[in-house]
């Protein structure tokens, strides 16, 4: 199986798909993904009901990496924010990160207090400061295979030659790609490939800045990833609501046809391989 780096290596789009948890990772990997993303919004919005303004912590991105890394083999990409602070914060997290089974890990150059990059209100730090983010990260990795990515969210703060020259920054400073954020026509990606010397990831993500282009599209603008990452969660997020009001309204049975069976659940767990596992063990102890 190919690692991270690799994916984005090869020639193409990638697609990285958002997962919430380990059991969302076993879908992902049934329907063939190649790689995984775990989303600081997912976190944040799934497990605590909380909106996406850094107020999850690293230990709270480390349980879910730890718990998705042991439910699959594939890569998984980490949303790392703005890294959970100083420099040597910055470094220690990415060992963790790395020790809990992620990939690779993108860091952003937003301030502490950070907004959803398809939100309004968004500040940077300076270029400056996020050139040490990034050196921190790359300390911080222990195996040359982990991916320190740098996100910028510059194009809705500041110029594109100023986008431009932050990027060139960051890969000097050691990011292996590029994550650019809220871009809004296919023709700034290729413009911004042109002048980026490492992989470049766009992110798809709905209801935001940036268009819901096929992967297609942007592969052919010059992107080397496209990343999805609550596509799946706000689909469950809508049938879930659609199956709790048809309860309210007396029965659950009109949302059945959207409903996983228990067959596909018990074939996705392999409840009954380990079911029968169970059952040695208790045979031997009689």
């Amino acid at each position: 199986m190919n690692t991270l780096l690799q994916q984005l290596q090869q020639p193409g789009a990638v697609p990285i798909v958002g997962v919430i948890n380990a059991y969302a990772a076993k879908l992902a990997e049934q329907a063939g993904c190649p790689v995984l993303y775990l989303s600081g919004a997912g976190v944040a919005n799934a497990q605590f009901a909380w909106p996406d303004l850094g107020l999850t912590s690293l230990p709270d991105v480390c349980t879910e990496v730890t718990r998705i890394s042991q439910a699959t083999s594939l890569p998984l990409l980490v949303d790392a924010d703005t890294g959970w602070g100083s420099p040597l914060n910055i470094k220690n997290s990415i060992k963790l990160l790395e020790q809990a089974g992620a990939s690779g890990v993108h860091i952003e150059d937003q301030l502490l207090h950070k907004r959803c990059g398809h939100r309004e209100g968004k500040q940077l730090v300076s270029l400056k400061e996020m050139v040490v983010r990034i050196s921190a990260a790359c300390h911080g990795r222990r195996s040359s295979d982990f991916v320190i990515m740098a996100r910028t969210d510059a194009l809705a703060v500041e110029s594109e030659t100023k986008t431009l020259e932050r990027i060139k920054a960051y890969i000097d400073a050691g990011a292996h790609a590029i994550f650019l954020e809220a871009v809004t026509s296919l023709e700034q990606i290729t413009r911004f490939k042109q002048e980026c010397s490492v992989p470049l990831l766009i992110n798809l993500t709905e209801f935001g800045k940036t268009p819901n282009w096929s992967r297609q599209e942007c592969e052919q603008a010059g992107a080397n990833a496209v990343l999805y990452p609550l596509s799946a969660f706000r689909a469950m997020n809508f049938a879930a609501q659609k199956v709790f009001t048809a309860i309210m309204k007396g029965s659950q049975q009109p949302c059945v046809d959207i409903m996983q069976s228990r067959k596909e659940l018990y074939q996705i767990l392999q409840y009954e391989q380990v079911e029968q596992e169970l059952d040695d063990y208790l045979k031997e102890a009689e």
